[in-house]
């Protein structure tokens, strides 16, 4: 009669806690935590007062927005360099707001947003407010 030689093995509670420490929770698709919330980008394209906003640039916390006036057949055309901020999310009674980049309202223009005329001049503000 053949005896069949056990493996010996560890406790049950070591081996388990070692495989719990090795595997990797899967990715998600936004990072979420009290240090570094996920703020909502800015819309790259959007209309606001009858003048169509379009993203034709962006350096870090800076972008420049092509601003379109459509009320006239041959549309005048400048552009916006803004410096973008964020807001952190907020609570107003049931709904949850979450965080955001916002554009500059007209209270900031001339601190965070600016007007030029040509898209050369634009492409000179933008190294100026990167910095």
């Amino acid at each position: 009669m053949t005896t069949a030689v056990k493996e010996k093995r560890g406790p049950a509670i070591i081996r388990d806690a070692v495989e719990l420490l090795t595997t990797k929770p899967p990715p998600r698709a936004e990072a979420k935590g009290t240090k570094h919330p996920f703020y909502r980008p800015l819309p790259t394209d959007f209309r606001h007062d009858g003048f169509t906003y379009r993203q034709i640039a962006r350096e870090k916390d800076a972008a420049i927005y092509e601003q379109t006036w459509n009320g006239c057949r041959n549309p005048s055309v400048a552009y916006e360099v803004i410096r973008i901020r964020r807001r952190d999310g907020f609570q107003i009674g049931e709904r949850i707001v979450e965080p955001a980049e916002v554009y500059p309202n007209s209270e900031a223009w001339g601190t965070d947003g600016w007007t030029v005329l040509s898209k050369d001049a634009a492409f000179a503000k933008l190294p100026q407010i990167c910095r």
